[in-house]
């Protein structure tokens, strides 16, 4: 992660999901409606995914395409839930510049990738071939078919990920992963300290 240790991050992550969880809390105490359990699922959801999302400040294109889906999905409600978890705004307007400079570090890490897929295709294709003399342009084929097959479903999984070029979708992935993780770890941890604050 940049510019944040995994102690800051969790802290952060916990004191916006807990206030999620409380402006959410206090919607349905005010309505006169009571939330359903799905309800109440989609609403726990939502908080993670704002409060794991601002932990970013905007400085990921995936927080940005999180941000944006949860305060378009339905209409004004979430628009006002999530300006009531950040306190106005969104997460501070703070954007930086895009990740599509190519450095040292990520192109030795692109041809590293590449040279994985071009031997895992050239094994494919020894197991076709079975015995023939192994062509080039047949290798980089499939190599290349591999790579729009890993790159495709990948661009499904990460939030923004659709229009991302491909450096920036492992860079955005690899973010978004540690991310993921330290939501998980808080929330378990939450999960066992109510256990055992509820003895059971």
């Amino acid at each position: 992660m940049r510019n944040f240790s995994s102690c800051c991050i969790k802290q952060e992550f916990l004191k916006k999901w807990i206030k999620g969880l409380q402006v959410c809390n206090s919607s349905t105490t005010c309505s006169k409606n009571k939330m359903t359990n799905l309800d109440r699922k989609k609403a726990i959801k939502l908080s993670a995914d704002i409060a794991m999302a601002s932990t970013r400040n905007g400085t990921t294109r995936w927080s940005n395409a999180v941000i944006a889906n949860a305060t378009h999905s339905n209409g004004d409600n979430n628009r006002i839930f999530f300006e009531r978890i950040l306190g106005g705004g969104d997460g501070g307007g703070r954007h930086c510049p895009e990740h599509c400079g190519r450095t040292k570090a990520s192109r030795s890490v692109s041809s590293v990738m590449h040279k994985k897929i071009l031997k895992k295709s050239r094994r494919v294709c020894s197991r076709t071939v079975l015995g023939r003399k192994h062509n080039l342009a047949k290798t980089h084929s499939i190599a290349k078919k591999l790579v729009r097959k890993k790159t495709q479903v990948l661009k499904s999984l990460v939030p923004g990920g659709e229009s991302m070029d491909e450096l920036s979708l492992v860079v955005e992935t690899l973010d978004y992963i540690v991310s993921l993780r330290t939501q998980v770890e808080v929330m378990r941890c939450l999960a066992t300290t109510a256990e055992l604050i509820n003895g059971t």
